[in-house]
């Protein structure tokens, strides 16, 4: 099984943007990874904070694991880390197994973002 790649970028791309990406990635002959965009900077940092990165690296490459064996690993609270999951689950971050576990589909994750100068 190819491994999965996420680049998450953040910029008012739209539909456009995600339509020319998809596009390029029919077009080519081999997996060209996933795209996640976040409208602004702000948007980005508010879905995905210090605890919910942890939770990701945490996840990355270790097979499913429970979100009560997760919260042990971060040291946290299992209610916390629940809704954490969660929020990451429906952002396509991670993945809910039949088993009630979680997993990282992703063996490597690109954050592409640019802040520039106001005009």
């Amino acid at each position: 099984m190819e491994q999965r790649t996420l680049t998450i970028t953040v910029g008012p791309q739209g539909w456009a943007g995600l339509r020319d990406a998809a596009r390029a990635g029919l077009a080519a002959d081999h997996y060209l990874g996933e795209i996640l965009n976040f409208e602004s900077p702000a948007l980005f940092f508010s879905r995905m904070s210090g605890k919910r990165w942890d939770i990701v690296r945490t996840l990355q490459g270790a097979g499913e694991i429970s979100v009560r064996e997760l919260a042990r690993r971060l040291g946290r609270d299992v209610k916390r880390v629940h809704e954490d999951v969660t929020a990451l689950a429906e952002l396509g971050l991670l993945e809910r197994t039949e088993r009630g576990g979680v997993v990282s589909p992703y063996a490597d994750i690109h954050v592409d973002m640019h802040i520039r100068q106001a005009a």
